[in-house]
């Protein structure tokens, strides 16, 4: 709750009603939901569609699976080792069903975490996530609905970034973790599946969305090898993307050609940054 500002007014949020009800002192009001996540959007602004909940489902089989194990370690390393005092408040943006986050915040017993994203499908899941950690619903692009300077470490796991609003929130030693998948993420499945292409300029895309409100300090990739049979391969071709460009007809076609068990390559950029001096 420390790191929370109305969508309104940008005033502190405080619970009220039991914890129900977020308010703020000018006594604008924010109903918690019973799955737990609260929608902090300004009157009439509607956030950009997220993830359906279908994609949903299939991020949690395929995550709870196991599958990116690797990355959520990796992403704890660069949360851990990212400088200055161990980190207390974290913001997870496009953070989904929070599944990543929980794994940084069991890491940092000493942390509470957020969860924000678009899709109110990712909310319910990200509500229960983790104990400490607590998720609203609200436009990533727009002014998030957080204080200034209130976060250690903002997290963002495959999802877009917004410079000028990530440099806002974090404190003066923040740093920003970013996972961007590599040239060769998933490589054995673009062909026979028809997925989308990692783009090969996304490195300079990133960091012209970042310049000049962050600057790098420091990068890391990670590799792993997954075993998948097919069931497996659809719930990560369905939690993604992807599943916006093929029907559930031609995934299924698709996944027919490929053998019963297929090795698929998970390889991840981490990118850690800070806020210029």
């Amino acid at each position: 709750m420390a790191v929370l500002a109305c969508p309104v007014c940008a005033g502190p949020l405080a619970p009220a009603d039991g914890g129900d009800v977020l308010r703020c002192p000018v006594g604008h009001s924010f109903d918690r939901a019973r799955q737990g996540h609260v929608t902090l959007l300004p009157p009439g602004h509607r956030a950009p569609s997220g993830d359906s909940a279908e994609m949903v489902a299939d991020r949690v089989s395929f995550l709870a699976a196991g599958h990116y194990a690797g990355v959520s370690a990796a992403l704890g390393d660069a949360v851990l080792e990212a400088g200055g005092a161990a980190p207390e408040r974290l913001l997870d943006l496009g953070g989904g069903t929070g599944h990543h986050l929980a794994a940084v915040l069991e890491r940092a017993p000493g942390a509470t975490g957020v969860v924000l994203d678009s899709s109110p499908y990712a909310a319910r899941r990200a509500a229960r996530a983790h104990p400490r950690a607590m998720a609203v619903v609200a436009d990533t692009w727009a002014r998030l609905p957080v204080r200034d300077g209130a976060v250690d470490r903002v997290l963002v796991v495959f999802a877009p970034r917004n410079g000028p609003e990530i440099a806002r929130v974090l404190r003066p030693e923040g740093r920003l973790v970013v996972v961007t998948p590599a040239d060769d993420h998933l490589t054995e499945l673009v062909g026979p599946l028809g997925l989308l292409r990692v783009d090969p300029d996304k490195t300079a895309r990133l960091a012209g969305s970042l310049e000049p409100h962050l600057v790098p300090v420091a990068s890391t990739d990670r590799r792993d090898v997954l075993r998948l049979d097919r069931a497996a391969v659809s719930t990560l071709v369905g939690m993604g993307p992807h599943a916006r460009h093929l029907s559930a007809g031609e995934r299924a076609a698709r996944l027919g050609v490929l053998p019963e068990r297929v090795e698929v390559t998970a390889a991840v950029r981490l990118t850690t940054y800070r806020r210029p001096r």
